[in-house]
C-alpha cells in the first residue's frame, strides 16, 4: 500500500541543526574542466575538516570517477576527519517531454541513490526540473510527481531520502513546491529549502511555509526580492525559522556571493555556529 501524500515532518525532541558545507561553495576551484582542477573532493573534505563544521555535502559535479574504490576512499577520509557525509546533490530534469530522456533521468537518479549509500549520505538534493516550450505545466507536473516517487522507492531500499530543491523552472514559487510536495506519496521524500532561491516579495514567509518539510537545507548568504538587487541574508532570522518549524537536521552553507570563498566561507561558519550552537 503506498504512503499517504506528504504531510509537515513531525519531529520528535527539540531542534537541532547539524552544521554542514556544500562542495558548491568552491565550485570555481573544484571545477573538473580545469586541467588539473585547483582543488579535489579531498582537499574540499581537508578543508572543511578545518572549520567549525559537522559535515560535508558533496556535489556530482565534482566526482571524477564513481568507482567503488573512490568513493569508499572519499567516506573513509570523512570518517578519519570526523565529519559525516550528509548527502549529495545532482542535476536533475524530471520535465522532460520525451520518454527516453526522462528514463534516463530515472536512471542517473537511482545510480546515485547507490552512490550515496557506499558514501554513507542520508539525502540526494534533486530537481524538478522547467517545463519544455510547447508543452503544458499541469502534464509535466504529473510526470515529474510519477518519476519522483518511482526514485524513492528506489532510495528508500537504501535508506535514502530524495529531497526537492526550490530550485525555479516547476519549482520556481512556494505555490509550484507545494503543488508537488504535497502530492508526492512516499516515506523516503520531504524538501532540499535553499534559502536563496525564492525571489518573490517576501521569500522569507515562502521559505516558512517550505520549512516543515524539510529534510535538508542549503543556506545561502544573500537573498534576492523580486525587482531588487540581492541583499545579505538575515541568517538569524532563517535560523529561527527552522527552529520554529522544529527543524531537525543538517545546515548546509552553500557560498554563492561575490567575495572569495576561501575567505567568506570561513567566517559565515563562525557566524552560523554561533547561532546553531
Amino acid at each position: 500500500m503506498p504512503a499517504p501524500a506528504i504531510e509537515p515532518i513531525r519531529r520528535q525532541g527539540r531542534p537541532l541543526l547539524r552544521l554542514g558545507l556544500a562542495a558548491y561553495s568552491f565550485r570555481q576551484l573544484l571545477n573538473l574542466s580545469r586541467t588539473p582542477p585547483t582543488m579535489t573532493l579531498d582537499g574540499f573534505i581537508d578543508l572543511a575538516a578545518t572549520m567549525p563544521f559537522d559535515a560535508v555535502e558533496l556535489t556530482e559535479y565534482y566526482f571524477p570517477q564513481t568507482t567503488p574504490a573512490y568513493l569508499a576512499g572519499l567516506k573513509g577520509r570523512c570518517t578519519r576527519l570526523g565529519l559525516d557525509v550528509s548527502g549529495t546533490a545532482i542535476r536533475s530534469d524530471f520535465c522532460v517531454n520525451n520518454a527516453g530522456r526522462l528514463k534516463m533521468e530515472i536512471d542517473h537518479c537511482k545510480r546515485w541513490v547507490e552512490h550515496t549509500s557506499r558514501l554513507g549520505g542520508k539525502t540526494i538534493r534533486i530537481f524538478g526540473g522547467t517545463v519544455a516550450k510547447n508543452d503544458k505545466e499541469d502534464r509535466a507536473r504529473r510526470q515529474c510527481i510519477d518519476a519522483i516517487q518511482e526514485c524513492c522507492a528506489y532510495a528508500g531500499q537504501f535508506g535514502i531520502f530524495l529531497a526537492l530543491e526550490n530550485h525555479g523552472g516547476i519549482t520556481g514559487t512556494a505555490e509550484q513546491m507545494l503543488a508537488l510536495v504535497r502530492a508526492i506519496k512516499s516515506d523516503w521524500f520531504g524538501v532540499n529549502l535553499d534559502t536563496g532561491n525564492f525571489h518573490s516579495k517576501d521569500p522569507y514567509a515562502d521559505l516558512a511555509r517550505l520549512a516543515p518539510y524539510a529534510v535538508v537545507t542549503q543556506v545561502k548568504t544573500e537573498i534576492r526580492r523580486a525587482g531588487r538587487k540581492a541583499e545579505e541574508a538575515d541568517l538569524k532570522r532563517l535560523v529561527q525559522m527552522l527552529r520554529t518549524a522544529n527543524y531537525r537536521g543538517y545546515l548546509v552553507l552553500e557560498y554563492e556571493a561575490a567575495e572569495d570563498a576561501k575567505t567568506a566561507v570561513p567566517r559565515h561558519a563562525r557566524i552560523l555556529r554561533e547561532m546553531c550552537g
